[in-house]
């Protein structure tokens, strides 16, 4: 048996970074020319350590960014002002995209209309609690102010 380092995941082997044991064949010929895999060395072994802890150290550091970017939002509140009918029915409709539009114009952070969760569209005026997905399960609730326009 050979014993290798994963560059990638392998189904059915591991995941990037494992250390495992493969026929030399087997390395040879299907892992090693695919990327997927290295020979276990000293070097590589200390390697893919280094790579798993930067990878580790990323994600954290996006999970804190997540958090802060969620804080800020939870403690946002838009306004959007739309023109209505006399009944408080808008005349169109006040959509992800217009959300995203007025969370970049209040905090000049840039969020993707598709992690805003929007059923439908809103077409009343009024308050509603809008969630939007920040990122690595961390969510978010803007308060929307929907008022007619003047």
């Amino acid at each position: 048996m050979a014993e290798a380092v994963l560059l990638a995941e392998v189904q059915g082997l591991g995941e990037a970074g494992d250390a495992v044991d493969v026929s030399p064949g087997y390395l040879r010929n299907y892992l090693i020319p695919r990327k997927l895999a290295q020979p276990a060395t000293k070097g590589a072994l200390e390697d893919a350590r280094k790579r798993l802890e930067r990878a580790e150290e990323d994600e954290r550091r996006a999970a804190e960014r997540a958090d802060e970017t969620a804080a800020l939002l939870s403690k946002t509140v838009l306004t959007i002002s739309h023109q209505a009918g006399e009944d408080g029915k808008l005349f169109g409709s006040v959509t992800s995209k217009e959300i995203a539009e007025a969370i970049q114009a209040a905090r000049g952070l840039k969020v993707d209309r598709k992690k805003i969760q929007l059923e439908e569209p809103i077409r009343e005026t009024g308050s509603f609690m809008i969630e939007i997905e920040v990122g690595g399960g961390v969510t978010a609730k803007v308060k929307t102010i929907v008022a007619e326009a003047k």
